[in-house]
């Protein structure tokens, strides 16, 4: 059953763009809050990593379900809200990296690569931290218009990459403490994002070049 088609005017969708970014923004502040206040707790670089991680995780599993939600409800206004969710998805990757490499290293690049070299959890969260750098700079207008769209729409599947990978740096990481509940959970949902992308290419693909306009 889908739900009744909805389309905000332009002064409702700019509306719901602030809300969105005030919300996307809001464990940010709750953060720098709580910094302010000295409420980080016994071990405060645990808790902003652990905090930030978090974030980068909820915001590029829902920057994931635009598209489904938008196939299945036909709300195709959407899609015009997938970027900014992008973004802050990378801002929330680059804290917990900057975390990573200015509390845990010191900004010492020369240790934190021996750190990422060494353990496997650390990789994974690199290269998929690495993968999503290109994804932040070429998401501009301007930059969809340099590359071309196709070009552009490749260059961004890498999505579907760097979701498993941060699935699996968030796994191997809890591992460690044998907490596997949310990593369970967090894969689960991915998987789910992932396979009906596959699912609706695969239908898309049986249907007569007729049917598809």
């Amino acid at each position: 059953m889908r739900l009744p088609a909805y389309q905000p005017s332009p002064k409702q969708l700019s509306l719901i763009k602030v809300i969105l970014f005030i919300v996307a923004l809001l464990p940010f502040l709750r953060l720098f809050s709580f910094a302010f206040l000295d409420k980080l707790g016994a071990n405060p670089v645990e808790f902003i990593t652990r905090n930030t991680g978090d974030w980068t995780l909820y915001l590029l599993c829902i920057t994931l379900a635009m598209t489904p939600l938008r196939k299945l409800t036909q709300w195709h206004w959407l899609i015009r809200l997938r970027r900014m969710l992008g973004l802050f998805t990378f801002f929330y990757a680059l804290l917990h990296f900057t975390t990573f490499l200015w509390f845990d290293h010191g900004f010492d690049v020369a240790e934190m690569w021996k750190d990422v070299l060494k353990r496997p959890f650390i990789t994974v969260g690199f290269v998929a931290f690495v993968l999503l750098l290109p994804l932040a700079v070429t998401s501009t207008n301007g930059m969809i218009k340099r590359l071309g769209g196709k070009r552009w729409q490749w260059l961004h599947r890498l999505i579907y990459l760097i979701a498993p990978l941060g699935v699996l740096h968030y796994f191997w990481m809890k591992a460690g403490k044998h907490d596997f509940s949310q990593p369970v959970l967090f894969g689960l949902i991915v998987a789910a994002l992932l396979i009906a992308r596959l699912f609706w290419r695969w239908q898309s693909s049986r249907m007569p070049i007729a049917g598809r306009h």
